[in-house]
């Protein structure tokens, strides 16, 4: 009985597949699991539907980096954003070092020599990690950098997302740069429940994202990497070279969302998601249409 329900799955499956255009016609876009990469998913996605009149699938909410980047390897997904100081450090296992440019330029050719995909132009915003403790704290005890608030430290709780606590330029690196030491380990948690659980005091510090719309909405306060310690982390498409092979169509519109977001509006497009609950696609929609694309 049961092999002959896995057969009739496996048929039905590949029934399914079969009704859909063909693999090498239809341009598969993936993301991680945060609002601002489903956002960029998104975005990505409904240029390329516009301007290429391909079909497009989405898989967003892959987890993390390494999942990504193992889901491009394998040909499951064509495109994905990314962010240059994170595929330096975490993929590269570089030292996280020197200007936008150079951090860009390092990407984009080992990227290609080493993994045959292509680094698109930066979408214009730069979302470094955000170190964050409330606003009310940041007045009370006149603090501004992240130095100042080591002294602070042992009497804090901290919280950071899984994938910070493991990657190379995420916590062992920030605490033996800041000399950091907390009244606990580190609560583990997802990225999306940082900002609210600091705000409710249920930590006292969090690694976020610097473009995360909820900082300003519910008073937080962001510190100063006052010893540069994150490199910069340009969102930029990551794209398989044999994919824009078959489509090179897909470049040029990719190419047209160039320094199309900046900081600030990248800020916004999150808190309509995250802050004001509305659909990510309707959010997309809108800002294209306003950027003219």
């Amino acid at each position: 009985m049961k092999k002959y329900l896995l057969a009739t799955v496996l048929a039905v499956l590949s029934l399914l597949a079969a009704c859909g255009p063909a693999r090498e016609d239809r341009i598969v876009i993936g993301s991680k699991n945060f609002t601002e990469q489903l956002i960029l998913g998104e975005l990505i996605a409904q240029h390329i539907e516009a301007r290429t009149h391909l079909p497009v699938e989405r898989k967003f909410y892959l987890a993390g980096t390494y999942i990504c980047q193992q889901a491009i390897l394998g040909g499951r997904i064509d495109i994905y954003p990314e962010y240059t100081g994170t595929a330096l450090t975490a993929i590269l296992k570089q030292t996280p070092e020197g200007s936008r440019q150079q951090v860009y330029d390092k990407v984009k050719e080992e990227y290609a020599n080493r993994f045959h995909l292509a680094v698109g132009f930066p979408l214009g915003f730069n979302d470094t990690f955000a170190i964050e403790i409330r606003g009310e704290d940041a007045r009370r005890l006149g603090l501004t950098t992240i130095s100042q608030a080591a002294a602070h430290t042992p009497q804090w709780r901290a919280g950071f997302g899984y994938e910070f606590m493991e990657r190379p330029d995420g916590y062992k690196g920030l605490a033996a740069t800041y000399g950091l030491r907390f009244a606990a380990s580190p609560r583990i948690m997802d990225l999306g429940l940082l900002a609210r659980a600091l705000k409710d005091k249920q930590i006292d510090l969090a690694a976020g994202n610097a473009t995360d719309g909820l900082i300003p909405a519910l008073d937080l306060f962001v510190l100063e990497d006052d010893r540069h310690y994150f490199p910069p982390y340009e969102a930029v498409p990551i794209v398989r070279e044999a994919m824009l092979e078959r489509h090179p169509e897909v470049k040029q519109a990719l190419d047209e969302l160039a320094g199309k977001i900046s900081d600030e509006e990248m800020r916004e497009l999150n808190y309509a998601v995250d802050g004001q609950h509305r659909d990510a696609a309707e959010v997309v929609e809108e800002f294209l249409r306003k950027k003219g694309l």
